[in-house]
């Protein structure tokens, strides 16, 4: 079965950092797809970045230049470094795993079959 755990939220203000993780257990091999979205409140769902066992890494527009991801095999953990932190970028922080590709992982339907993780809070203030 596979579990998802999100870590490293917490409350920044505006221009700082934060480095979030996401530890997961039962989803291994050399072959994987994950992903990081949010949700703020009164907002829809947005696909953040993933990045897949091919190199490929993949953002979205609103984070390109400030947030990276990377993933560790070794510790079957994933990543998100966040910096220059904007209000707006306020938001749940979910992990999620599976995807097919990086490239085609971020704009999906509803749960798309994905392993979900429990999420974590991050807040920006100005």
């Amino acid at each position: 079965q596979v579990h998802l755990v999100e870590s490293g939220g917490g409350s920044v203000q505006a221009g700082g950092s934060l480095r979030l993780s996401c530890a997961a257990s039962g989803y291994t091999g050399l072959t994987y797809c994950m992903s990081w979205f949010r949700q703020a409140p009164g907002n829809e769902r947005e696909g953040v970045a993933a990045i897949d066992s091919d190199g490929t890494t993949n953002y979205a527009d609103s984070v390109k230049g400030r947030f990276t991801v990377s993933h560790d095999n070794a510790k079957n953990t994933l990543y998100l470094q966040m910096g220059s932190l904007k209000p707006e970028d306020t938001a749940m922080y979910f992990c999620a795993a599976d995807c097919t590709t990086a490239d085609q992982a971020l704009n999906i339907i509803g749960d798309a079959n994905y392993y979900w993780g429990q999420g974590t809070q991050v807040t920006v203030s100005s």
